[in-house]
């Protein structure tokens, strides 16, 4: 392969002072962490290195850090954590932003139940139909299971009302254990493509990566390694930065690149090098999973 491909990110580790880290099919898979994954934290933590997980998770920093305590990643293996739906409150709560200060209060939340606790703190007023709402807040389908089609005639009506939206989790899919599930970008890109107007947030954009920056307290970008397993937005994201990436091919792109489980089989490497030639993708190496 043109990019490198190693086993682990253990010789990388000292080319950098600084790690932004993905957080579901790098560190865990929604169910469990992979792997590997929390003893590779462990080593960065000793060899001195600053963490930072950056999460599309549509929900607030401090609820993303209950979560992944709950299924056993450890808080003393990171230093920060930063979300899309951080990014998100913080803006609906400012109103500082154009975009921003012409929403009005009647919203239109497209959720499931995990995600109510990005509403705490908001002066707004949250709606279940589309008829009196003024924008719509999607932070993702309520179902594991749940298609676009289950959306469609809701995201219709919206349409013909010409509702902003506001993607709070840009990913269009994520690994739920060992499945896909949809995700809110996925409903925000068919509702954009119809002709909506949609205010993404998270990864690739960069504001996120200037908050973690901020985070790490690490002025050298070339200093920093962003780590994430998804070719739409973790690599560009990086790279739009300016700083390296680590591509993690048994994340959501496991099956695509014959991948079989956090100990399976060894990846297509051939079909890994078309994927990151076609999409132009420069990452400093490719790894199977994030492991030291």
């Amino acid at each position: 392969m043109a990019v490198p491909y190693i086993s682990g990110i253990g010789p990388l580790a000292p080319r950098y002072d600084g790690f932004i880290l993905d957080l579901w099919g790098v560190i865990h898979d929604g169910v469990a962490p992979i792997p590997g994954a929390v003893d590779c934290l462990r080593s960065l933590i000793g060899a001195g290195k600053r963490i930072a997980l950056l999460s599309n998770a549509p929900r607030r920093a401090d609820d993303v850090v209950r979560r992944i305590t709950q299924i056993g990643v450890p808080e003393d293996t990171y230093h920060h954590v930063m979300s899309s739906g951080e990014e998100v409150w913080q803006f609906l709560h400012r109103r500082d932003d154009p975009f921003y200060g012409m929403l009005g209060r009647r919203c239109l939340h497209i959720c499931s139940e995990r995600d109510l606790e990005i509403r705490e703190g908001l002066d707004l007023e949250f709606l279940d139909s589309a008829d009196a709402a003024q924008f719509i807040l999607n932070t993702g389908p309520a179902g594991w299971d749940d298609t676009i089609d289950d959306y469609a005639p809701l995201l219709r009506r919206c349409l013909a009302r010409r509702l902003p939206m506001v993607c709070a989790n840009p990913d269009l899919v994520v690994m739920h254990g060992a499945k896909l599930a949809l995700c809110a970008g996925a409903l925000a890109q068919w509702y954009e493509e119809e002709g909506g107007h949609v205010r993404w947030h998270g990864k690739p954009y960069r504001s996120v990566y200037d908050t973690c920056l901020a985070l790490l307290g690490l002025a050298d970008r070339s200093r920093i390694l962003a780590v994430g397993d998804s070719l739409r937005t973790d690599i560009p994201g990086a790279a739009a930065a300016g700083i390296d990436s680590l591509f993690v091919a048994g994340g959501i792109h496991a099956e695509e690149f014959g991948i079989e489980g956090a100990t399976g089989k060894e990846p297509d490497r051939s079909r890994i090098e078309a994927a990151l030639t076609v999409g132009g993708h420069h990452p400093v190496a490719v790894a199977p999973h994030f492991r030291w």
